[in-house]
């Protein structure tokens, strides 16, 4: 049975698990905040979903990533820079990457910062709202472990690797495309096996060519790499499947080129003698000050224009409503306000086992 907990409940939890594996508190309050937003904006599959499999896991059992981050600049140039995250916490890489990229929008009128030896860094559309608040445009993407196969092809190579843009708008949400460009995303299907449910024929692509839907088999496959992920337009380049991959590419490059990190088939979590390593993940970072071509407000107008233009559109029949990108998250933060964070039979147990663990003095609603 799903079980809801708090909002403020769930975080603090998050925060004293982080701690408790040696994150440094303001840091730990970084990493819970960033799984937090997601579980708040109804992206399930990178809050608390993810707390025990990326981060706890790594840090205590497989010992592949460090708890405490060492940020170190290698580059730094007026509009630009280059950081090196030495394998800690990519959520504090991350959110001080996108940080130094504000900082230098407001000096210069834009900023990018890349970051090398990261690792998973939660929900792309945290790092571009920062910039949305600043009144900028924010752009973020991360290259990952392999799992999408090219067009024609059936071995997983691209990671899920989201390419996000923020925009400021004049409505109480901003826009944030927030999304992989595969169909589904490896923690869209982690969901779908914990709650027992089979992924959409057609949206994973086995070594044979034909289609798999079973999810926890799918995990399993893609680790193997007898699956792979299909890009955004599907398998086949009638459906513009090939468009998904580009996009792909694009993220991958930007993510490793620019700070010579490792890319493709180089990002898993095992060396060529079958040992355990760090991911190696990049990152870029991109912030663009609106009031270096107009004025911040008017931006914000026409950019609220256009979106509200969109919804109003004719809707096709049967359809109750045209949505814009980041809407259905603001949504599901004004439903979830009350009700909390739904925690299903697994993640229970999942918190069950990292509280006990750690020796942490809570006791959840669902339990007896």
């Amino acid at each position: 049975m799903t079980h809801h907990i708090p909002f403020d409940t769930m975080e603090r939890f998050m925060t004293d698990v982080f701690k408790k594996i040696g994150v440094p508190k303001e840091e730990a309050q970084t990493c819970a905040e960033v799984l937090i937003t997601s579980d708040k904006r109804g992206i399930d599959s990178h809050g608390i979903g993810r707390l025990k499999p990326i981060y706890y896991d790594r840090i205590i059992h497989q010992k592949i990533q460090k708890p405490v981050t060492e940020f170190e600049i290698v580059r730094d140039h007026l509009s630009t820079a280059v950081v090196d995250g030495h394998h800690g916490m990519g959520m504090v890489v991350a959110k001080r990457c996108m940080q130094m990229a504000i900082d230098k929008a407001k000096k210069h009128g834009m900023g990018m910062v890349v970051a090398r030896n990261s690792t998973h860094y939660g929900i792309a559309g945290y790092y571009p709202l920062m910039a949305c608040n600043e009144n900028m445009i924010g752009i973020s993407g991360t290259n990952a472990r392999p799992s999408i196969a090219p067009t024609f092809g059936v071995e997983n190579m691209l990671g899920t690797n989201p390419l996000v843009f923020g925009f400021p708008t004049d409505e109480p949400f901003d826009f944030v495309n927030d999304y992989a460009t595969s169909i589904l995303q490896r923690g869209k299907i982690e969901q779908y096996a914990r709650e027992g449910k089979d992924c959409p024929s057609g949206v994973v692509i086995g070594r044979d060519g034909s289609s798999k839907t079973d999810s926890k088999q799918i995990l399993d496959d893609l680790v193997k790499g007898e699956a792979a992920l299909a890009s955004i337009g599907g398998i086949s380049e009638a459906t513009g499947g090939h468009k998904g991959y580009g996009f792909a590419i694009v993220t991958e490059v930007l993510s490793a080129a620019l700070q010579q990190g490792a890319f493709l088939q180089q990002l898993t979590d095992k060396d060529p003698n079958g040992n355990l390593k760090p991911y190696e993940l990049g990152h870029f970072f991109i912030a663009i000050d609106i009031e270096c071509f107009c004025n911040p407000t008017d931006f914000r107008k026409t950019a609220g224009d256009i979106m509200r233009a969109l919804r109003d559109s004719e809707k096709a029949p049967g359809a109750e409503r045209i949505y814009t990108c980041g809407e259905k998250e603001y949504l599901a933060g004004i439903k979830r306000k009350d009700s909390g964070v739904p925690v299903d039979e697994a993640l229970q147990k999942d918190m069950i086992t990292m509280r006990d663990e750690l020796s942490l003095d809570y006791h959840f609603n669902f339990e007896k």
